[in-house]
């Protein structure tokens, strides 16, 4: 059986999508919704909502290591047993790991706790509750995840889109929060298979009517002016991530230039810039990636994740 070769840029690229999200996170860390006043250049240093240690990350990296640890075992991602085991590592990281968790996640988490059923049927049933019973269901907890996923179907863009529609739903299951991570997935799967960033290469796996608001939505993004009251929710999230992305892009150092700009879009910056380190890291490779040192839980650091991004593209990767 023959498997596709993947060449040393791929694996570059990989390697920086895990490790420059999480980058971006730390960075964030002290200053998600003005914990302490910016000033000058982002700096690792710690403290923020859960008195991070510097250079420590936060909740968005933590969540999105339960879903590269399952893609990491060659597991596809589409399967019921792929989101269930990932469903099982978001309750006992909730449980026993978590240093911090937005507000509808650890809602969704305590609800699927009480159900009855596989862990991915319960959490989806909790997910499907919040959204029925709450007005403010499209939070970012889903897109700050989404760096693993479009590394593990680099060949198959509808099954890229695909998971990231179903491991969105395990926590938020609103039609908005779907489309983002759709688009910012196949983003990065994009960007690991190319080097070039192009966030609307996966508008045609969303529905057509969404198509117009949605290029509406990424326009307006890229003015240089372009600053969000709040970016908790999904699509202001989306909107921050991008425009830090479409700033930075063709600078010297675009990684570095745009995760600083993703934190000095305020409000959540370390989901904001965690989201923008993913597709910027997908698309420059470990090679451009800042060397800040970073670490978290479960025990590991930058270089173990960046490690975890490569295994996910040589393990999943499709044979013949």
């Amino acid at each position: 059986m023959e498997t596709l070769e993947i060449t040393d840029a791929v694996r570059k690229r990989a390697r920086g999508t895990l490790l420059a999200s999480a980058i971006g996170d730390a960075l964030g860390v002290p200053y998600e919704f003005e914990t302490i006043p910016l000033v000058g250049d982002p700096q690792p240093l710690g403290g923020g909502l859960g008195d991070y240690e510097p250079g420590e990350w936060s909740d968005d990296t933590q969540m999105a290591i339960c879903i590269a640890q399952a893609a990491a075992t060659g597991v596809r991602l589409t399967s019921q047993a792929a989101q269930d085991e990932i469903a099982t590592k978001f309750l006992a990281w909730a449980k026993d790991g978590a240093t911090d968790i937005g507000i509808q996640t650890s809602r969704v988490l305590a609800d699927a706790r009480r159900r009855e059923g596989t862990a991915s049927q319960r959490l989806r049933a909790a997910s499907a509750y919040f959204s029925a019973t709450s007005d403010r269901a499209a939070g970012n907890g889903a897109l700050m995840r989404t760096a693993p996923v479009g590394l593990a179907f680099l060949y198959d863009r509808e099954l890229t889109a695909q998971a990231a529609r179903e491991i969105a739903a395990l926590t938020h299951t609103d039609p908005m929060v779907g489309d983002t991570c759709v688009l910012w997935s196949e983003a990065i799967r994009h960007a690991v298979m190319t080097g070039r960033i192009d966030i609307y290469a996966g508008l045609d796996l969303l529905h057509p009517d969404v198509h117009s608001s949605m290029i509406a939505t990424l326009q307006e993004a890229e003015e240089p002016d372009f600053r969000p009251e709040a970016n908790s929710f999904t699509i202001t999230a989306m909107q921050s991530a991008w425009h830090a992305v479409v700033m930075a892009k063709d600078r010297e150092d675009p990684i570095r230039e745009g995760l600083f700009e993703a934190v000095r879009q305020g409000s959540d910056t370390d989901t904001t810039a965690a989201i923008a380190g993913a597709l910027l890291g997908a698309a420059f490779g470990e090679d451009v990636v800042p060397d800040y040192e970073v670490h978290g839980w479960p025990g590991l650091t930058g270089k173990d994740l960046a490690d975890l991004g490569e295994t996910i593209v040589e393990k999943c990767r499709p044979r013949y």
